[in-house]
């Protein structure tokens, strides 16, 4: 009785209690302290609006990954096959748009075209998803294992279907809108499309029954499954909704840079998982916000941008990012034995 008492006072959390916290207020903080200092340091050059533009444009793609990484990690799990799923997706979605383009030139093809890549992308993401989901929730099989052998399966396939060699036939319509196309007086498409990502995700964690299931499943399995909830239906559409996220992202990648980057994103799923802890988000599961993922995928960028502009050597980077992910754990666990102290 105990446990499905707890499954409901998991539920029945406040708004304010899930979005917000003690976790999250001190790692805006940081975040704030970081943008004040390097803004000291370089006052020409870190605190403009080309800086930050460029500083959000490069955060968009992670920001997308670790919207549906939240959602897995709040579930006690993990998902290591982000990145290659980001690529096999946009590899996925150039062949599409390259095959069906006359000649096989994609660079002058319509927004016919440009669609099919776009739906070719997301089914492609959404394909390892629920592979990936399947597997955890009805094999049962660890989620680090599985995601592992996504992580090698997904690049390998990428890798079959281009022969090794980037694509680079992409088509100008995409890379002029999504890619570098502004709107609102100057935002960012690339950012906008970050931006709804997160709202929705902010929407359906903290105010639909799908969050509420998040939360109950990654605080107890066991009792959100004796309180009649449907554990193993919901750990496959959370796993389903990351991998299709990730074919996002690798559709928002190839408007970016104009090539399927299969060499690139090797760190993709390390740095989403980062963000995401680093923002609040309990690797035991049950606790964790869309807000405290938000500033934690930007710590990091803001370190990476201030420590070339202020010409900090780059070896200094994965150090100083490395020293915030532990120190959030930490946080985090000196949290959890408190709260089992009481």
């Amino acid at each position: 009785m105990s446990t499905e008492t707890e499954v409901v006072e998991v539920a029945e959390r406040s708004l304010w209690q899930r979005i917000s916290g003690a976790s999250t207020l001190w790692i805006g903080l940081v975040l704030v302290v970081l943008y004040g200092a390097f803004s000291i340091l370089r006052p020409h050059a870190f605190p403009t609006r080309f800086t930050l533009q460029t500083l959000l444009i490069e955060t968009s793609v992670l920001l997308v990954l670790s919207i549906g990484m939240t959602f897995v990690i709040i579930t006690a799990g993990i998902d290591l096959s982000v990145g290659m799923v980001l690529i096999f997706a946009g590899v996925i979605g150039s062949k599409l748009m390259e095959w069906l383009s006359p000649g096989q030139d994609a660079t002058h093809a319509g927004w016919g075209i440009v669609t099919v890549g776009l739906l070719g992308s997301l089914v492609g993401g959404a394909f390892w998803g629920l592979v990936n989901g399947i597997l955890v929730a009805k094999a049962r099989i660890p989620p680090l294992i599985v995601t592992l052998g996504s992580f090698g399966a997904a690049l390998g396939a990428a890798q079959l279907i281009t022969g090794g060699v980037d694509t680079r036939t992409v088509p100008e319509n995409l890379r002029n809108s999504l890619g570098f196309g502004t709107v609102l007086g100057g935002v960012p498409i690339l950012v906008l499309v970050a931006a709804v990502v997160t709202l929705f995700g902010a929407w359906l964690l903290h105010t639909t029954r799908f969050g509420r299931y998040t939360y109950a499943i990654g605080s107890n399995a066991e009792a959100a499954r004796r309180a009649g909830i449907g554990v193993t239906r919901h750990l496959v559409l959370v796993y389903l909704m990351t991998g299709l996220l990730a074919g996002l992202a690798g559709f928002m990648n190839l408007a970016y840079f104009g090539t399927t980057t299969i060499g690139g994103h090797g760190t993709d799923n390390l740095d989403a998982i980062a963000g995401v802890v680093i923002g609040g988000t309990s690797l035991f599961g049950g606790a964790g916000s869309v807000l405290g993922t938000v500033i934690g995928v930007f710590i990091p960028s803001v370190l990476r941008k201030g420590f070339v502009i202020a010409e900090v050597p780059v070896f200094w980077q994965p150090i100083a990012v490395s020293i915030v992910l532990v120190a959030a754990v930490w946080f985090d666990q000196i949290r959890r034995r408190s709260r089992d102290r009481k």
